[in-house]
């Protein structure tokens, strides 16, 4: 059995992958620290997004332009800045 490389020994190959294969290592890496993973949340979030999708495409939802979406964001922006 051959010993366990280092942490930096592992880091240095991993900088040496191109953007996109670091970007993935970084995720899978990620998501090994999630030990909270809540599969009834992820459930409730698709229903959640299944829903409103729904909502866009039947015509129920309530929407804004760009423009007025942004001058929303604006006066609220002033408004907390007093």
């Amino acid at each position: 059995m051959s010993p366990m490389r280092s942490v930096e020994a592992i880091a240095v190959e991993a900088l040496s992958l191109p953007a996109h294969d670091r970007a993935e290592l970084v995720l899978r890496l990620a998501e090994s620290l999630d030990e909270g993973h809540d599969a009834d949340a992820d459930d409730a979030w698709a229903a959640e997004v299944a829903g409103r999708i729904a909502t866009v495409r039947d015509g129920t939802a309530e929407t804004l332009t760009t423009a007025d979406a942004l001058a929303e964001a604006r006066a609220r922006l002033s408004a907390r800045r007093g």
